[in-house]
């Protein structure tokens, strides 16, 4: 019994940190919290995030907002909710894979001031997600939990499969945290259940909750890839790119099943 009570210990701690970490939700001050192992909560603090935004989406719906506004005003709190997080690691990958020369892309990465291929990303991702949501009439917020989900899982796939390229880089300690498929798992079991609560909402509609496990883990996996692909390795910059492109070309994909 003492183990147990140690283990929901730890692993409440853990997740504070992890909602800490990756999110702006504001938290009492808590000292003692370790964020070696927030990678581990990643895809759970995605679904918090995503409710939060389908929250404030049908809030908006209630009162009468057109969908248009309340999109783009749904994108703005998404940005806010992670402190732009991932959109800045989004945005200084894309001005690494610009260099020509890939022994100075990790150096580009590194530099703080955004250039010009960097600014053109954070447009595209912004415009792909306020277009593709605003064409979704339906389940809005169940799937804005499962963009902001599968994007994190994806990331801890990248985290678990590829070499880090920066030893002493800020994303460096995930890998102690993410070393298995079994540290995975628990959050694909997660989005599984996404998929199903859809399905228990909407029982004669199946083909909506398989497209999008099929396609939330397909991306998830596939962004991962292609940096590593371009790369040789992830970096905490890819990391966020990859929950990024992940959300984006997910959300891209449904407005194919509205």
């Amino acid at each position: 019994m003492t183990n147990f009570f140690q283990w929901w210990k730890t692993s409440l701690s853990n997740f504070i940190a992890s909602v800490i970490f990756y999110s702006t939700v504001p938290f009492p001050n808590i000292n003692g919290l370790d964020f070696q192992a927030v990678s581990q909560f990643a895809p759970l603090v995605g679904l918090i995030i995503g409710g939060l935004l389908g929250l404030f989406d049908t809030g908006m719906n209630y009162f009468g907002v057109p969908v248009l506004t309340r999109t783009a005003l749904v994108i703005c709190a998404w940005i806010a909710l992670t402190g732009g997080l991932h959109l800045d690691g989004a945005m200084d990958t894309s001005d690494g894979l610009a260099v020509g020369n890939p022994e100075r892309r990790l150096e580009v990465m590194t530099d703080s001031a955004t250039g010009a291929f960097g600014a053109m990303a954070a447009i595209a991702i912004v415009l792909l997600k306020t277009v593709a949501l605003t064409e979704i009439e339906t389940h809005r917020w169940l799937i804005l939990m499962a963009a902001c989900g599968w994007g994190r899982w994806g990331q801890q796939l990248a985290i678990w499969r590829y070499p880090y390229l920066k030893p002493t880089g800020k994303g460096a300690f995930h890998k102690a945290a993410i070393r298995s498929y079994k540290d995975v798992i628990p959050g694909l079991l997660l989005l599984l259940s996404v998929g199903g609560l859809l399905w228990l909402i909407d029982s004669q509609n199946l083909f909506l909750p398989l497209t999008m496990i099929l396609a939330g883990s397909a991306i998830a996996f596939l962004t991962g890839l292609w940096f590593n692909h371009k790369l040789g390795g992830h970096t905490g910059d890819t990391y966020g790119a990859v929950v990024e492109w992940t959300e984006a070309l997910f959300l891209c994909v449904l407005t194919g099943f509205e």
